[in-house]
């Protein structure tokens, strides 16, 4: 598979359409829940470098993008796709280290979070170092949640006042990782 993964720019905004399309196509085949967004978000993160693109010449093979909040004191990969054609092969796990490295390296001290339905996603965030917690120890940036309000089960989300949903939060602490990389090599 010779797929182009690479941090988006404006040259990508052609085909901010195409991943809409996927997104929602996507939440609607699985009855989960995936924040709409509208082609002008995604062209705007495009043109900020907060966006992963993955290609095989011009089909959109893949998707995902950076969001910062609370003061980029939070981070989380949002919006992660692979095309229908494209699964199955590994392409998830290659754009999320993706835009695990982005994250990191925009904002290296900002803890990384996301809510997800999806075992595989939650499989790979645990490769990379993300361990699930309650809601209470992500954002409490109202902009963020305002996100959920497109998702199918955001009356679960309001009914428990934020503390429940069907989807599972989880959390890349880096001051929790340096803590364990720093007790690890004391032994």
């Amino acid at each position: 598979m010779a797929i182009d993964i690479q941090v988006a720019n404006e040259d990508h905004t052609k085909y901010a359409n195409k991943i809409v399309t996927m997104i929602e196509d996507a939440a609607q085949k699985r009855g989960t829940g995936i924040a709409k967004r509208k082609p002008e978000y995604i062209v705007q993160k495009m043109q900020e470098g907060k966006a992963i693109i993955a290609l095989d010449g011009e089909i959109v093979a893949g998707f995902c993008y950076i969001e910062s909040w609370g003061h980029d004191k939070y981070v989380a990969n949002s919006g992660l796709i692979v095309n229908e054609d494209y699964r199955g092969k590994g392409l998830s796990k290659e754009i999320k280290n993706k835009a695990f490295e982005l994250s990191r390296s925009k904002f290296p001290n900002a803890k990384l979070f996301g809510l997800t339905t999806s075992l595989p996603v939650m499989k790979i965030n645990s490769a990379l170092g993300y361990r699930p917690v309650t809601f209470s120890e992500l954002t409490d940036d109202e902009s963020f949640w305002k996100g959920c309000q497109s998702c199918v089960n955001y009356d679960i989300l309001t009914r428990t006042e934020r503390k429940h949903c069907l989807c599972t939060g989880m959390l890349m602490d880096p001051e929790v990782d340096k803590k364990r990389d720093d007790s690890k090599s004391e032994k």
